[in-house]
């Protein structure tokens, strides 16, 4: 072969080569798997944390601009707000009952570069000192269902209207009196570090206090609040004297066991029908189970709040009375809310404010729905707050 005809057929393999890498580089990628596809944290929560448009869920801002912590994991109803926050994109981080990890959390939110913290106060005056952190490193703090006090490093508060469970309470146990006079009234309150229990406690007492006056309820349980009970309004040291005598501290244990020593001090006049001022749910079935174990004790009516699974199933066998639904699926969408106008550079609503020892903090209340056997199926069920197979004995 000449030297012309080698050099041709060399370069028609090179072309040819050339020609095969592009149509190979030009063929179709393989395909992959959708992204929608991919299980995410919303798609594993459950449906009864889901928020509703018609419930006005906003959109969740940025996952990296907005961190959550919650007070613990041992108490049903604040892994229903995890729920809805996973929903959102955000995972909380818990605080268990402890202000230094709590503090740590906020350290740990603030070295993340967050712009907005979500944070339920474990206890609300040690609290204020990480939010002086927050605040300090240009972050704007939402207070979420507890108001942290003694500070003005608070920029915004999402509560449910807690003046208004309080109100509840004694609403349901004065109906429930009708015209009898001398009922037994025993007081429990949640912990004195929650600015809530105050609030709760606070319209409880305005609420029922003319009814103590009017000998409808004797109190049995609480000297401080014999004390006090001619008056129609607390301060909030009166207030603590009777949360002193009366704290379950938001813990079963403690609960139950107050109620037994109660009952075991009382009388067997002083048992009968019982009425009693429970502060949740949790406490609450501690507290029945004292009452309904007491010989004496021939029948009770008691309050709750949290519409907690386990208390709405007592509410179905009639060991507890009723509770107070704060949907946490409207709270933590207005939380999202809130904290979606932050980072947009704008104001969240405001209907009213909270003044937290220091200042008066802005904030938009949420509803509210008293819970009895009567309309528990409309409440919870029909609602889509839960499902009919969450509970037996349905009616």
């Amino acid at each position: 072969m000449s030297h012309k005809s080698a050099r041709s057929l060399i370069t028609v393999l090179v072309l040819g080569v050339v020609a095969f890498t592009l149509f190979a580089c030009a063929s179709p990628a393989q395909p992959t798997a959708p992204a929608a596809a991919q299980p995410t944290a919303a798609a594993k929560a459950p449906a009864a944390a889901q928020p509703t448009a018609a419930q006005g869920q906003a959109p969740a801002a940025s996952k990296a601009t907005v961190g959550v912590i919650l007070p613990t994991k041992d108490e049903p109803r604040w892994l229903q707000d995890q729920a809805v926050f996973q929903k959102a994109g955000w995972e909380p981080l818990f605080s268990q009952g402890d202000s230094a990890k709590e503090k740590a959390n906020v350290e740990a939110l603030i070295s993340q570069g967050v712009k907005v913290i979500i944070i339920t106060p474990q206890d609300a005056t040690a609290a204020a000192a990480a939010a002086k952190q927050a605040k300090d490193a240009g972050i704007k703090v939402i207070s979420y269902d507890r108001l942290i006090r003694d500070t003005d490093a608070v920029d915004y508060y999402v509560t449910f209207d807690s003046k208004a469970v309080g109100s509840a309470w004694s609403d349901y146990l004065i109906q429930q009196a009708g015209t009898t006079k001398g009922n037994p009234l025993y007081i429990y309150t949640g912990a004195s570090s929650d600015n809530n229990a105050f609030i709760f406690f606070q319209g409880a007492w305005e609420k029922i206090q003319p009814k103590i006056a009017d000998g409808t309820f004797v109190i049995k349980n609480s000297s401080e609040a014999v004390n006090l009970q001619s008056k129609p309004t607390l301060t909030r040291d009166e207030q603590a004297k009777i949360i002193g005598q009366t704290t379950t501290n938001w813990d079963f244990n403690t609960a139950k066991s107050l109620a037994e020593s109660n009952l075991t001090k009382a009388t067997a006049a002083d048992k009968g029908t019982a009425f009693v001022l429970a502060p949740n749910d949790g406490t609450a079935r501690a507290i029945a189970d004292a009452f309904a174990a007491d010989k004496d004790v021939k029948k009770y009516y008691i309050t709750g709040q949290d519409a907690e699974k386990a208390s709405v199933q007592y509410i179905i066998d009639g060991k507890q009375s009723m509770t107070v639904l704060k949907d946490v699926r409207t709270l933590a969408a207005d939380a999202v809310a809130a904290a979606n106008a932050f980072v947009a550079g704008k104001t969240p609503d405001k209907t009213t404010t909270y003044n937290n020892g220091k200042i008066d903090v802005p904030a938009k209340p949420s509803p509210i729905v008293t819970v009895t056997k009567d309309n528990v199926k409309k409440a919870l069920i029909d609602s889509g707050y839960y499902q009919a197979s969450d509970f037996k004995g349905l009616q």
